[in-house]
């Protein structure tokens, strides 16, 4: 029962579909696939689902969905095109298929006297751990099924503990340096609730060493868990892979991110239209960055640049102002067709149907101001239908609504006089340019602003009316009048 043989650089991304993929796994999951691709090893995908009361498989196809959105490609784990099946250099690794295999190290445990089956009820731990609790002693299992040579009378087994020796547990971190914990304080552990159900720290052990993996690039989270890991290594005279915890991403206040404070499922962010390349560019710099001050590169470019050394040890604190600042300099780098075949989705959504040249001119005068794809609906919803504003609005500054009034009467009166051909900016500028004469340009154009968008921040009210059309920008200048007529 040796475990395979390692070959090169290998790491594996080992999430649990119990929940949405969230920021800090998608980021533990790039940090994994840039330090193999820049070393030319192997990305593995284990999808740990033996928590079977809780792990469902909309969570798994998700989880591989969203890798596959980042651009992330594995070199074995499940088929990404049938999650529900395993085919050749694809696995299997899910925990669930491989129950054997814990089953048989288990009973190794057992058999050499590194595990035991332990009878003690809750109740009975409880009343443990509040005696220990009074005498101020760290709450630990006190050993007391160690040395049972034989079931106890009326008692079925409740779990497997693994005997944790009382030895100092030290490992290097390739972020932390030395790290050590005292084993003494850990009590007997368990494993394994029966010989079918091992619990994580079993299951992950006896994985990472079938799957010769050499490197375990996870979140500080985990790092409470790596002691008992190595114990477990130890007893199974497995081979010790190299760790690396990364830092925690931190919400703005310096606590933990949580979905409390902010949105932290990583399916949230692309539905609000983020970008992959540039939700990889953000998280990659998440905690890590390369020499130089540049801030945009390509997810060929980070792996080649990932250096886990220049990790940092602190927590990386998410700032979605500079995510959307960033995936704004993605944005700009598409063409008008791009962003309108990945708009395509939303408009049905958004109950929206329009010409595609329609679209595509809104979508060339916007596209700079979009800082996520969503904003597009934001933005721009006054062309698909003029919003209720309030009367107010159209008056500029101290104009008074009756001169606000003639204003966008004699703009009506000019416009009316404008063929549906030359209805153009260049020809509509220099028609208001007449009628902002002897008078402020905001007393004549902010009403047509005003009139055309019911917002106080637009595109240029000339190129909004180009777009719409003689007859739209007319219907829409009459309504403004009749607003302040009634």
């Amino acid at each position: 029962m040796s475990p395979s043989p390692k070959k090169g650089i290998r790491v594996r991304f080992a999430p649990s579909p119990t929940g949405q993929l969230h920021l800090g796994n998608a980021r533990t999951a790039l940090f994994n696939w840039f330090f193999a691709r820049g070393q030319g090893g192997k990305f593995i995908l284990r999808i740990e689902d033996t928590d079977t009361e809780r792990s469902e498989d909309k969570f798994e196809k998700e989880i591989i969905e969203l890798l596959s959105w980042l651009g992330l490609d594995w070199d074995e784990g499940p088929d990404p095109k049938n999650h529900k099946k395993d085919l050749g250099d694809f696995g299997p690794y899910r925990q669930s298929q491989r129950i054997g295999i814990y089953k048989k190290y288990l009973e190794k445990l057992l058999s050499e006297k590194q595990a035991y089956w332990c009878y003690c009820a809750k109740e009975e731990l409880d009343a443990q751990r509040e005696a220990m609790t009074a005498e101020g002693l760290p709450q630990k299992y006190n050993g007391h099924c160690r040395d049972i040579t034989a079931p106890p009378k009326g008692k079925e087994p409740q779990v497997i503990r693994f005997v944790v020796p009382e030895i100092e547990a030290e490992f290097k971190d390739l972020i932390r340096g030395r790290v050590k914990f005292d084993a003494a304080l850990f009590g007997d552990i368990v494993i394994a609730k029966n010989l079918d159900s091992p619990l994580y720290n079993f299951a992950v052990v006896v994985d990472d060493a079938l799957m010769g993996i050499t490197h375990v690039i996870r979140g500080e989270d985990h790092i409470s868990n790596t002691p008992k890991q190595l114990l477990i290594q130890k007893a199974l005279g497995f081979e010790t892979p190299i760790y690396a915890h990364i830092p925690l991403i931190l919400a703005p206040d310096r606590s933990k991110l949580s979905k409390r404070k902010s949105e932290t499922s990583l399916l949230s962010y692309r539905e609000k239209g983020y970008l992959p390349e540039a939700t990889v560019n953000f998280l990659a710099l998440l905690g890590w960055h390369p020499e130089g001050s540049n801030e945009i590169f390509s997810l060929k470019e980070l792996a080649r640049l990932f250096d886990i050394g220049r990790v940092q040890k602190s927590g990386a604190i998410f700032n979605e102002e500079k995510l959307r600042w960033m995936n704004n300099q993605y944005v700009r780098k598409l063409t008008n067709e791009e962003i309108l075949d990945l708009l395509g989705p939303s408009f049905e959504k958004h109950q929206i149907s329009a010409p595609r040249d329609f679209i595509l001119r809104i979508i060339e005068i916007e596209k700079e101001r979009l800082q996520t794809l969503e904003d597009f609906f934001i933005e721009t919803d006054f062309f698909f239908e003029l919003p209720n504003y309030e009367v107010n609005l159209l008056k500029w500054k101290d104009q008074s609504l009756p001169d606000a009034e003639i204003a966008l009467s004699k703009i009506k009166e000019v416009f009316s006089s404008i063929s549906e051909l030359d209805f153009r900016q260049e020809v509509l500028s220099s028609s208001m340019a007449k009628l902002a004469e002897g008078r402020s340009r905001g007393e004549v154009f902010w009403p047509l602003r005003t009139a055309l968008s019911g917002k106080v921040a637009s595109p240029d009210p000339l190129i909004i009316a180009e777009i719409l059309g003689k007859n739209e920008v007319l219907r829409r200048v009459s309504l403004g009048i009749q607003k302040i007529s009634e």
